[in-house]
């Protein structure tokens, strides 16, 4: 009736137990330990090698998903995969700027993978960090979901404007604050001394280059951040579903770097339909505000948002591919 307060909807109850968060935790640190053990030894990584570590990360979710399916139903699975694709693709684009910190430090091909598994170290630990500040969003009102459609919009506009002016390869990564702060407080070697990361010089303890990209690179994880925890709970507001798609998306990040590297460049298009992504689970995040406050709101379904990232995904990689091989380049070779 008119003038009757309106009730808003409860959240689902998580499917994370106590046990579950445990194992997932305790399973996640010894995949990272894993990873340490297997770069202790700096070696240049192969594409058979890179190959095979990307094939085993990307098995893991597609395991999970099917043990959530059989334990809990299609709608957490189906909430799942479409976060883990959303933080996948996202994980490449996280991809293009270490690319350009690697280059731009010139860091030697055999300590390229511990950068980046000190990267995916710092990143797990900030996604955790705001993953926990976003469930105290919500639990705090469904304005929350406003606040995180307004990052996702602004996240998208700035990913746009980067794409359309080539802004995003123009940076010059000696000027970054955190280096050049860092480079104040402490001395820094010329050169790398392997995977150390401090050494002592000249009576003094002196930073190596390595510990000033891997700042840099940590520096880029609280960016990606900000942009990839507003993005999975657009898709599900479990804080689990939301911890393990970022997981899984991360922990595949060190090897897919190798698979991908003469690849990413040819990604030309990736940032416009990174930006459509954002922009349209923005959308998804203020109808869904919007239909907690009144139920006649349409709202846009899991299955559709899967849809449409996908078709975007498949889109602007195919751009992408074709503005590299123009159809006048064959005909003028016919």
């Amino acid at each position: 009736m008119p003038g009757d307060p309106v009730v808003l909807q409860a959240s689902a109850p998580s499917v994370g137990s106590p046990w579950l968060w445990s194992v997932s935790i305790a399973v996640l640190l010894g995949l990272l330990v894993a990873d340490f053990l297997v770069t202790r030894r700096p070696h240049e990584v192969s594409l058979r090698e890179a190959a095979g570590w990307s094939a085993f990360y990307l098995a893991l979710p597609l395991v999970f998903g099917l043990g959530l399916w059989a334990a809990f139903g299609g709608a957490q699975a189906l909430e799942f995969i479409t976060g883990y694709v959303v933080e996948k693709s996202l994980s490449v684009d996280n991809l293009f700027v270490f690319m350009l910190l690697l280059a731009g430090f010139a860091v030697p091909r055999a300590v390229q993978q511990r950068v980046l598994l000190y990267g995916i170290s710092g990143a797990l630990v900030l996604r955790g960090v705001f993953i926990a500040a976003g469930a105290a969003l919500l639990q705090a009102g469904t304005w929350a979901f406003l606040v995180f459609g307004a990052i996702l919009f602004v996240s998208a506009a700035k990913i746009l404007h980067e794409a359309i002016t080539g802004s995003a390869f123009d940076r010059d990564v000696s000027q970054l604050r955190s280096v050049r702060l860092l480079r104040k407080l402490m001395p820094v070697t010329d050169d790398y001394r392997g995977t150390r990361l401090t050494v002592h010089e000249g009576g003094r303890r002196a930073l190596t280059p390595l510990t000033v990209v891997v700042v840099a690179v940590f520096a880029a994880d609280v960016v990606f951040a900000v942009d990839s925890v507003p993005a999975v709970y657009g898709i599900t507001e479990d804080p689990y579903l939301v911890f393990v798609t970022n997981a899984f998306a991360l922990l595949g990040m060190r090897a897919l770097y190798f698979v991908l590297q003469a690849v990413l460049a040819k990604l030309t298009h990736l940032n416009y339909g990174l930006a459509i992504i954002l922009g349209f689970i923005g959308v998804k995040l203020v109808l869904h505000w919007a239909h907690g406050i009144w139920a006649a709101a349409p709202e846009i379904p899991t299955p559709i948002s899967l849809a449409v990232i996908v078709l975007v995904l498949a889109a602007v990689t195919a751009t992408s591919l074709r503005s590299h091989h123009p159809v006048g380049e064959a005909e003028t070779r016919s």
